[in-house]
C-alpha cells in the first residue's frame, strides 16, 4: 500500500474484478521484488516496537500471519522471540531468508516451495521458522502458539466470502487457551480516492531507476479496494514494465471485533495507536487485542 491519496482526485468508474473469480493472495508474488523498496519510502507506521513488546511477553511460540519479507518477524526474532512466520508467497519468503542472512541470523540456503525454512538465530535457543502456507488453513497442531499476530492489514487481503471467518477459526484452533491474538488493520484503504495512472514513487533500486504508476478502484458495496500497480524499471537505456493488482477487503472495527468474538475470543482492547491510546473513528491505526477463551 502506498502513500495517502489526494482528496481532490477525481472518482472514476469501478473496475474491480469479481471477488468470486479472484483470490486475495494474487499479485503478491509479483510484488515481492518491490515490497521493501516501496515500504521503506511510504510506511510511516511505528508498528515494529509495538509487536516486539507484545510478543516478548508471550509465554511460548509466536505466529505471525503474512510475514512476507520479514519486515516485522526478523526484528522480533533478533529480540529473542520464539517465532514462526507464515506466508503463501514463496518469493516473499525467499527474500525474508536473504534478509535474515544479511542480518547474520541465517545460515541456510532456502529451497522453495518448502514446508518450513529453519533459520538459526544466535539470540534464541529455538531458531525461527518461515513456513509456506495458507492462513485460512494453518498447517500447525492445535494449541501450538501462545500468541498469534496479524500485522499491517494482512487480514484485509482476505477478499472472498468466508475468508476472514476461515482464518479466524484457524487461528482459534492453533492458539492456546488464554493466548493473545493481535490484529492491525489499515483504516486508510477504504478511504482511497479512485484515480488512473498516477506516478506515486520514483527512486533507485539495485542499480535501476524505478517508477511506480498506480491506479485505484473502489467497490464500496463489497468493501473492496484494488491497487493496479505498474513498476517501470529503467536500466542501461532499457525499460521493463511489471504489472500486477492487489485487492483488499476492509471490515469496520466493530464488524471485525464481532467476528473475532464469534471465533472464540474475548476482545480485551481496541487501540487507536501503537502507544495504547483508545480507538475512535478518527484513529490512524486500528488494533484489536483479544484472548482465546478457556474451555
Amino acid at each position: 500500500m502506498t502513500s495517502h491519496p489526494n482528496p481532490k482526485s477525481r472518482t472514476t468508474e469501478s473496475r474491480i474484478p469479481n471477488p468470486k473469480s479472484r483470490e486475495g493472495w494474487q499479485g503478491w508474488d509479483e510484488y515481492a521484488p518491490f515490497y521493501d523498496w516501496e515500504n521503506a519510502r511510504t510506511l510511516g507506521r511505528r508498528d515494529v516496537p509495538f509487536w516486539r513488546r507484545l510478543a516478548s511477553g508471550a509465554r511460548g511460540p509466536v505466529l505471525e500471519l503474512g510475514c512476507g519479507t520479514g519486515r516485522v518477524s526478523l526484528p522480533l526474532a533478533r529480540a529473542g522471540v520464539e517465532l514462526v512466520g507464515i506466508d503463501r508467497s514463496a518469493p516473499m519468503l525467499a527474500r525474508a531468508v536473504r534478509r535474515a542472512r544479511r542480518l547474520r541470523i541465517a545460515a541456510v540456503q532456502p529451497r522453495l516451495p518448502a514446508p518450513a525454512l529453519r533459520i538459526p538465530n544466535p539470540e534464541s535457543r529455538i531458531p525461527p521458522r518461515f513456513v509456506r502456507g495458507d492462513i485460512r488453513a494453518l498447517p500447525f497442531q492445535a494449541r501450538s502458539f501462545a500468541m498469534v499476530m496479524a500485522p499491517y492489514g494482512i487480514l484485509q487481503s482476505l477478499i472472498r466470502p468466508g475468508d476472514v471467518t476461515a482464518a479466524l477459526q484457524s487461528v482459534a484452533r492453533v492458539v492456546k487457551p488464554g493466548g493473545t491474538f493481535g490484529i492491525d488493520l489499515a483504516p486508510d484503504v477504504p478511504k482511497w480516492r479512485e484515480y488512473r495512472n498516477r506516478v506515486q514513487l520514483r527512486g533507485k533500486a539495485r542499480g535501476a531507476q524505478l517508477t511506480l504508476i498506480e491506479s485505484v478502484t473502489q467497490d464500496r458495496r463489497r468493501r473492496l479496494t484494488t491497487f493496479e500497480q505498474r513498476y517501470v524499471e529503467r536500466r542501461g537505456g532499457r525499460s521493463r514494465e511489471h504489472r500486477f493488482d492487489l485487492t483488499f477487503h476492509t471490515l469496520s472495527v466493530p464488524q471485525m471485533a464481532r467476528q473475532v468474538e464469534r471465533a472464540g475470543f474475548l476482545v480485551d482492547a481496541v487501540l487507536g495507536d501503537y502507544r495504547g491510546r483508545a480507538w475512535d473513528d478518527r484513529a490512524d491505526v486500528w488494533i484489536i487485542l483479544a484472548r482465546r477463551k478457556r474451555a
